[in-house]
């Protein structure tokens, strides 16, 4: 068997994703699913991991097209991403 990447410590809360298994979710191959839930749901310390995880332009653009996004996020995201 080859070798296994470590996982990364992902700092949310599972009841933050109820419709998937936290276990599966990867912080690359899932980083808009992951940004988006944040930015309706999270707390301040999820918000601050999504600040440190990706790059700035990376969330703008999330934020800019995401077709998820509830409007009041959107407005306040908009304004935290400048």
């Amino acid at each position: 068997m080859g070798a296994h990447k470590t996982k990364e410590a992902i700092p949310f809360r599972p009841s933050l994703f109820w419709d998937a298994d936290p276990a599966t979710i990867d912080p690359d191959k899932n980083a808009k699913y992951i940004i988006e839930r944040i930015m309706d749901f999270g707390n301040d310390q999820e918000a601050r991991w999504i600040y440190r995880r990706y790059p700035r332009p990376f969330l703008r653009d999330v934020v800019k097209k995401s077709r998820s996004l509830h409007p009041q996020s959107r407005v306040l995201w908009e304004a935290l991403t400048k």
